[in-house]
């Protein structure tokens, strides 16, 4: 999981700024605030859940990366894992990086 999350925002970090602008970073927003929606529900399954904040398009990658690797650190099976892993490659290729 953290390695998909890592190459896509190894990704973002390179694209140029018209990449970013054209839809990639509001792609990795997206991602961000699933990925840290589920792992939420995980932790705190009662709790109300916290929307992600857009902090612009130059902290995407690095909004993919928290939200990614406190979910892997909560996943429970391999099943979790391999549809969150899947969700991260999905998301970066609609990203287009």
């Amino acid at each position: 999981m953290t390695r998909a999350v890592d190459h896509f925002a190894d990704r973002l970090r390179a694209a140029p700024q018209s990449r970013l602008q054209r839809g990639a970073a509001a792609e990795a927003l997206g991602l961000a605030r699933e990925l840290s929606r589920r792992a939420q529900q995980l932790e705190e399954p009662l709790a109300e859940v916290r929307e992600m904040p857009d902090a612009g398009m130059f902290a995407a990658a690095d909004q993919i990366t928290v939200a990614g690797h406190d979910l892997a650190l909560v996943l429970k099976d391999e099943g979790e894992m391999e549809n969150a892993v899947r969700l991260v490659e999905e998301a970066q290729k609609r990203a287009g990086v």
